[in-house]
Order: structure tokens, then C-alpha cells, then sequence
């Protein structure tokens, strides 16, 4: 019978590693536009792309052969929830204890880090009966994780509007000023909708930070009256994850991507699953926002929790549905979770050049497509260095097929 096994860890540094990160060598990769070359890291950047054997040479503490791995800009997940993940197997009530919290969020981060997204943006809910202890256990969280991969969070209150809403504002106040970095939350769920979005975008512009929202978008005079009120915001407003575009008639949809792609409004879909503030699974139409010149990305929403028992976490996951099931080129496919991902961030740009950051992923394969279908075996680097690796190697009994040159998973570690 065949057998197959992953695992994945986190890769001890020694102390040279940490303190000079420009000593690694990323020898024998191969881009997605054939060239096999050798990458070396410097300071958190990417010095020098050479071909093959070209840059073996000079002060190279370390060396990563990747012969075999298709090297890439390493994704960012734009829509996690940390705080809710890896609940749906839980015996009995939820525990939302702060130091559960913590350590749930700290364990989904270095599942989806395996994955290869070096950075997350997580949604955390904020009052009721937890006020901001989900919010400090979060931030928490992404202190820890420090040097392996940045986590951001974005403070959800449930209402902004009416006496309850008085509350709801000050507590999303206190939580930019403890260090959330996005004001968010789900306007659908407040009895007055646009009053939501008015203070969310007025508490935004008072902070200068961006907006990151829920909402089905299923409503095109609701969707139409935030696109307008949206426009003018900087650093930006994200929307997700609109399924309700998905629902609507052809033309009042076209009409709405029309307003959402002149407002700049960025549009994160799920293709793996809803998330908690999301009722519906309908996948936003990425095709159609994106002709209409929308900036579409695509995150992972609920990882484990009672949304999604079954979530992943994993961009390559979303990159594989968007080019199987909604019929996207694997390039842009990929570029959903990664370069459009990053932007949707507001982080800068990631290309295998010289200069830029080194936010890479390496999968075993020669081709995006392959990487997409089989992405079994990764080694991701962040700020110049390997910060997880997972290894996969399969394995089959005896038999005729034995003799034929077929390709397969490599043993041999890098």
C-alpha cells in the first residue's frame, strides 16, 4: 500500500545564523521561468541572483541546496482568525482563557508559516464578555513570534451604533491604541449598517490606519453607498468575503465591482471556506472583479474551528481552488496569495531579484502548476533565513512499477 508522510518544523538557528542573516546561499533553485539559479540573502534582502555555481564563492556561512524546489515570493495570508482557530475539536465550551488564546494563535501562525505565509493578518473579536483579553492574548502571539513571521491584527467590535455602539467605540479605540493595526468588524450585523462603516472609517482616519470588513456584499445599494464613502480613505479599505457578488444578476454584479474598483477598495475572497462572519459559502467572483480592474486577493478564512472543521490555513490551498475551480492561470492564481496578498498588507513587494525582500518559499517540483497540484514539501525563509521546513516522502511496496523512471518525492534533504 502507498504510504505518505509529512512532517514540518520549525529550523533551529544557530547564533550566526541569527545575528548575520546575509549568510545563507540558496544554491540550484529553479524560477517559474526555467532558469535554474543560486540566490544569496544578505541582511534580510536578496543580494545576488546568478546562475547555477556562479556565487559559491566569498563569505557564505551557510547553504541551502534546493535542488529540485521551484523557488517563489512567499505568500501572506490576509484574513485569519486566530483567536477562533483550532476549536472544532474541542471537548466541551471553548475555552477563551487569554493564555489559551494565546497559545491557539501561536499554533495556527506556525501552521500557516509551514504553509509559507511569513506574514498574517488575524480578525479578532472584541466586547462582550472578553472586552480586549482575545485582542492582548492575539498581540501577545505575534510578539512571540518575532523573527519567524509578522502577525497583525485587526480589533472587530460587534456594534458601532445606537446606545450599545457607545461601548463598542470606545473599546475599538482602546484596542488601536494597545496596538491593533486595523480597525474591522462586520457591518451586516449591526441594526444600522452605513453607521457602522461611518464610524469605522472616522476612527480609521483619526489613527490612519486601514479598514479590513466583513460583509456578503450581497446588498448592492448597502455595497454602492460604502464604495462611496470608502474612496477617499488612505491607507485603504479591504472588503471581504463578499460571496453575495456571487448571488447577484450579472449586471447589478458588474456594477458593483465597477464601484468597487473606483474606490480602490481591495476584495479578500475565501475559496476554502467561510469564516465566522461569514453565513454564506459563495466564493466572490474573482474573474469578474478582477477585469473590472478590483485588486482580488484570497486568504484562508476559519482554520479548524466550527466554520470550517476541516480548514487548512494554506495559500497554496486557495491558489490550487482558484486555478481548478474558478479557472485562473496558476500565475494568477498564485499571485492572489502572494504579490496582490502583500499589497493588500501594505507590505512591499517580493521578487526573486536583487533587492528585495527575502520572503521566499521553495516547493519541490519544476513547475507552478506541479507546485500547486503535489506542494508536499516546502522550506520557507523569512527576513534572510529558513524559519520552517517540511519534508515529505512517499513511499510504495514492491512491485513492477518499481523498475520505471517515474518522478516522485525526494528523500534527500536539502
Amino acid at each position: 500500500m502507498p504510504d505518505s508522510r509529512a512532517q514540518s518544523s520549525l529550523v533551529p538557528s544557530s547564533p550566526s545564523a541569527t545575528t548575520d542573516a546575509s549568510a545563507l546561499l540558496l544554491s540550484g533553485a529553479r524560477l517559474t521561468d526555467g532558469r535554474t539559479v543560486d540566490v544569496r540573502l544578505g541582511g534580510g534582502r536578496i543580494e545576488a541572483v546568478g546562475t547555477a555555481g556562479s556565487l559559491a564563492t566569498g563569505a557564505v556561512t551557510a547553504r541551502v541546496d534546493l535542488r529540485g524546489y521551484l523557488l517563489l515570493p512567499a505568500p501572506a495570508e490576509p484574513h485569519a482568525h486566530g483567536d477562533t482557530a483550532l476549536t472544532a475539536d474541542c471537548d466541551g465550551p471553548v475555552s477563551n482563557e487569554p493564555e489559551e488564546v494565546q497559545r491557539r494563535t501561536t499554533e495556527a501562525a506556525l501552521l500557516q508559516l509551514g504553509h509559507g505565509a511569513t506574514a498574517l493578518r488575524s480578525h479578532v473579536h472584541i466586547g462582550d464578555a472578553q472586552g480586549l483579553d482575545a485582542l492582548t492574548a492575539v498581540l501577545s502571539a505575534g510578539r512571540s513570534l518575532c523573527g519567524l513571521a509578522e502577525l497583525t491584527t485587526v480589533a472587530m467590535p460587534r456594534v458601532l451604533t445606537g446606545i450599545a455602539g457607545a461601548d463598542g467605540l470606545a473599546l475599538l479605540r482602546d484596542a488601536m491604541k494597545m496596538g491593533a493595526t486595523v480597525v474591522g468588524g462586520c457591518p451586516d450585523a449591526d441594526p444600522d449598517p452605513t453607521g457602522y462603516v461611518e464610524a469605522v472609517l472616522e476612527l480609521a482616519a483619526e489613527f490612519g490606519c486601514p479598514v479590513d470588513l466583513h460583509t456578503d456584499a450581497g446588498d448592492p445599494a448597502r455595497l454602492a453607498r460604502l464604495a462611496a464613502m470608502a474612496g477617499g480613505l488612505r491607507p485603504g479599505v479591504t472588503l471581504g468575503p463578499c460571496g453575495g457578488l456571487e448571488r447577484l444578476p450579472a449586471g447589478a454584479a458588474a456594477r458593483s465591482a465597477e464601484r468597487l474598483a473606483a474606490a480602490g477598495v481591495t476584495v479578500v475572497c475565501l475559496p476554502q471556506g467561510r469564516c465566522g462572519a461569514a453565513e454564506q459559502r459563495d466564493t466572490a467572483p474573482v474573474r469578474l472583479l478582477r477585469s473590472a480592474g478590483v485588486r482580488v486577493t484570497a486568504g484562508s478564512g476559519a482554520l479548524r474551528d466550527v466554520s470550517n472543521p476541516v480548514g487548512r490555513g494554506d495559500p497554496l490551498e486557495s491558489a490550487y481552488l482558484l486555478a481548478s475551480r474558478y479557472g485562473l492561470s496558476p500565475e494568477d492564481a498564485y499571485d492572489m496569495v502572494s504579490a496582490s496578498a502583500r499589497a493588500a498588507l501594505g507590505l512591499p513587494a517580493v521578487r526573486v531579484e536583487a533587492g528585495f525582500p527575502a520572503e521566499l518559499l521553495a516547493v519541490r517540483g519544476d513547475r507552478l502548476s506541479g507546485a500547486l497540484s503535489l506542494a508536499y514539501s516546502r522550506i520557507v525563509v523569512h527576513r534572510g533565513r529558513v524559519v520552517a521546513r517540511t519534508s515529505a516522502v512517499r513511499e510504495y511496496c514492491n512491485s513492477a512499477a518499481g523498475a520505471l523512471d517515474l518522478p516522485r518525492q525526494g528523500r534527500a534533504q536539502p
